[in-house]
């Protein structure tokens, strides 16, 4: 085995701290979270109270001033359980780095420190109807007028949708602009005009609630615009994207040891022909060659991990990380249902629901289509 230089004994002891909490918290109720079609508050909360909310926001904001290896920890292990219900991924390392980074001193004051504790719950509208990776398509427009902005408009496919209390609206406050018109908005849901629609019923992360969002008339004060003026938010937005899909691939990895895991256990245990399946030169190849693939997933992305901690990620390996790392998610996922048999499409065995929801790790963050593109224009 390769040993993981990156991670010394505190951030192990981290990690315990995690899995026990996921063991103990999580894991027991996340079956009927898949029933409620989102985890509870209470999860929230308590993560908040250890810590395990935006570990990376400086102490004055409430985090710890982690460095970013603790919340890759986080994302590993959530993804490790196969809790995929748990948003704190997103919530964390997405929507508070583009306040951190990109908001004033009274968003960060006000936001951030709600978040850390988990009393706000946070996430990103990106997605509309028509316009999915290509965010110059979008048609979501906040206009001025006097002291705050106009929001209309709608989003769907949005992560933590349910739950919100504040969501980072991507609009346009120049429609005759593409990239130059974008600009991000902090906007809390309670707020007249912002209304949730459906909990959408996906194939897979089923105690993950996604929704639509819609935007009346919503009144949003100019100060929750985010950054010091107006058309911003795509450059931000390309700023941030590639340490978001270095956050699918460490989530994309650690699932895919997992089912690795899960299968080399099973085909020990269950029998065919008179003998354990594992005993099959077919069975024996499928998990060296997967284990080989995983191996050299996970030696990329902590490398990756690395460039992240140095501020040196580039927009095109992150994309080749995306697009590799989940590709192989899937294949994993596959080859292990089949080696499970029948029991592989039985919802109460982890296969099954891990298969379920590695599919759409290829289409968030960016298609893996778009991740060849932009690969290819950075030759």
């Amino acid at each position: 085995m390769i040993p993981r230089t990156l991670f010394d004994a505190d951030l192990e002891g981290f990690r315990d701290s995690v899995r026990k909490f996921l063991e103990t918290e999580a894991a027991p109720y996340h079956d009927q979270w898949e029933k409620d079609g989102q985890v509870s508050r209470e999860l929230w909360r308590k993560a908040g109270e250890l810590g395990f909310l935006c570990p990376c926001l400086p102490e004055e904001f409430g985090g710890v001033g982690a460095d970013f290896r603790y919340s890759a920890v986080l994302i590993e292990e959530v993804a490790r359980a196969g809790l995929t219900g748990i948003g704190w991924g997103l919530h964390s390392d997405i929507v508070a780095p583009y306040v951190l980074n990109y908001g004033s001193d009274e968003l960060k004051n006000h936001y951030l420190p709600k978040l850390a504790s988990g009393e706000m719950i946070g996430a990103i509208a990106m997605t509309e109807p028509g316009a999915g990776s290509d965010l110059q398509g979008v048609k979501t427009t906040a206009v001025k007028n006097g002291d705050h902005y106009v929001l209309n408009g709608s989003k769907t496919f949005i992560t933590n949708g349910q739950l919100a209390d504040v969501v980072i609206v991507v609009a346009k406050t120049d429609p005759k602009e593409g990239a130059k018109g974008i600009s991000l908005f902090m906007v809390e849901t309670a707020w007249e005009g912002f209304e949730k629609g459906q909990n959408l019923n996906k194939v897979g992360m089923k105690a993950q609630d996604t929704s639509e969002l819609f935007f009346q008339d919503v009144k949003v004060p100019e100060k929750n615009l985010i950054g010091p003026g107006e058309g911003q938010g795509f450059f931000q937005l390309m700023q941030e994207l590639a340490a978001e899909r270095l956050q699918v691939a460490l989530g994309a990895v650690a699932a895919a040891e997992a089912a690795w895991q899960w299968t080399l256990d099973y085909v020990k245990e269950r029998n065919a022909f008179g003998k354990p399946v594992i005993a099959f030169q077919n069975t024996r190849f499928k998990m060296a060659e997967m284990k080989a693939e995983i191996t050299a997933a996970r030696v990329f992305t902590d490398r990756c991990l690395e460039l992240h901690l140095d501020k040196k990620l580039d927009i095109p390996t992150a994309a080749m990380l995306k697009q590799l790392t989940t590709d192989l998610q899937c294949k994993v996922m596959d080859e292990c249902v089949q080696l499970h048999g029948g029991y592989g499409y039985m919802w109460e065995y982890p296969i099954a629901r891990a298969w379920a929801d590695s599919r759409v790790q290829r289409i968030y963050a960016g298609t893996n289509e778009i991740m060849k593109e932009i690969v290819a224009r950075s030759f």
